[in-house]
């Protein structure tokens, strides 16, 4: 080992040895930024890998591209991938827009890191923030998304370990809040009432009106399309992608769905949305424009939601005997059993046809109750 002074002054630290039969020369660092003691530390390392049979001047061409594609091989670039394969699979918007919004907002301050540093303790920190503000079961889906990631880096090659499997049992559990639903048959044919007798806009009146009698969710109903409504079978064709389980969805329209249809079909002419919004014909209704119709009703947001139409529904046909295989395929419900689910595929289509024609009798039936009582 040596100093090389240069004609400009500066001096550099040389460790020259053989290798394969050939002398060879490394460069151990700057002096005085690499003191006298710590050049004698990295000969001695090189000579231990000669006496190895490693050329140092390779290992550290190795070490150098190793050192790059760990900083390439960040959390946020892996989460890139993670997002790009999800979208090819073809998930909904919804829900690569919540997957986007726990892995590049909420665990934003990975994002730099190198995957493979990345420890239990430096993922826990966000974890508790998010808890801390009573989001406990946000803060477990932060978990479990950035869990995916790691799991995702492993098949990949671009990990060793998911450093969120140390962090179970962490977190708070969460308080589960159901949604707001009537399920007294008295107290819904009185909300029917309302919504029958609601002076707003009419295809708000409608999307309520339909929310009830076909069990489907709110954004079903609002990006409703007319060449959805197939009249002379009296179906909607809801396609995969607007659909939470991704397959299609079909819903045997009873005749009272039909009316409703038909009563506001014309407000659509010129577009392709059966609900539009108040302002345009290209636009679908708001998110909360049926939350605001219930509570101008008088409804409070502990009381009822647009949802909580498909609980109401579920609640009383299976409280009346109906078969619950049929009541969770007209709910688009997927089987958490993935044997059953594999082999029970029946659409029950007959089934849901008299299930959607008995519920809205129904609805028609809890009306009348409502009324007589009223006037008891």
């Amino acid at each position: 080992m040596h100093l090389l002074v240069e004609p400009n002054g500066s001096k550099l630290w040389r460790f020259r040895y053989h290798f394969d039969r050939k002398e060879k020369m490394l460069s151990l660092g700057r002096y005085p930024e690499v003191p006298l003691a710590s050049a004698r530390a990295k000969r001695d390392d090189a000579r231990k890998l000669v006496a190895a049979g490693t050329d140092p001047s390779q290992q550290r061409t190795l070490d150098r591209i190793a050192a790059a594609a760990i900083a390439r091989n960040t959390f946020g670039a892996i989460v890139e991938e993670y997002l790009a394969e999800l979208g090819e699979k073809g998930l909904a918007e919804s829900t690569m827009s919540k997957n986007r919004w726990l892995l590049q907002e909420l665990a934003a301050p990975l994002s730099r890191r190198p995957i493979n540093e990345i420890k239990p303790a430096e993922i826990l920190p966000i974890l508790k923030r998010v808890e801390k503000t009573g989001r406990r079961e946000t803060a477990r889906r932060l978990r479990g998304a950035i869990g995916t990631v790691f799991r995702f880096a492993i098949a990949n090659l671009k990990a060793e370990n998911d450093p969120t499997f140390a962090l179970r049992g962490s977190l708070l559990t969460p308080q589960v809040q159901h949604r707001a639903a009537i399920r007294d048959e008295l107290q819904l044919g009185a909300l029917m009432v309302s919504i029958d007798e609601y002076d707003g806009w009419p295809t708000v009146r409608a999307a309520l009106q339909i929310i009830a009698l076909t069990m489907t969710r709110p954004v079903e109903i609002r990006l409703m399309r007319r060449s959805e409504i197939n009249w002379p079978k009296a179906t909607w064709q809801i396609p995969a992608e607007r659909m939470k389980i991704r397959r299609p969805h079909d819903v045997p329209l009873s005749k009272q769905a039909l009316v409703v249809l038909r009563d506001i079909w014309d407000l659509s002419h010129g577009g392709e949305l059966v609900l539009p919004s108040v302002r345009s014909v290209v636009k679908p209704l708001s998110e909360n424009a049926m939350n605001s119709a219930l509570r101008r009703m008088g409804y409070t947001k502990d009381q009822m939601c647009p949802h909580g139409f498909r609980s109401s529904a579920s609640t009383i046909l299976n409280e009346r005997g109906y078969d619950n295989d049929v009541i969770e395929t007209a709910l688009a419900h997927q089987d958490e059993d993935e044997v059953r689910r594999g082999y029970n595929r029946a659409k029950y289509w007959p089934q849901r046809v008299r299930l959607l024609q008995d519920w809205a009798d129904l609805l028609d039936e809890f009306r009348k109750l409502s009324a007589t009582a009223k006037v008891a």
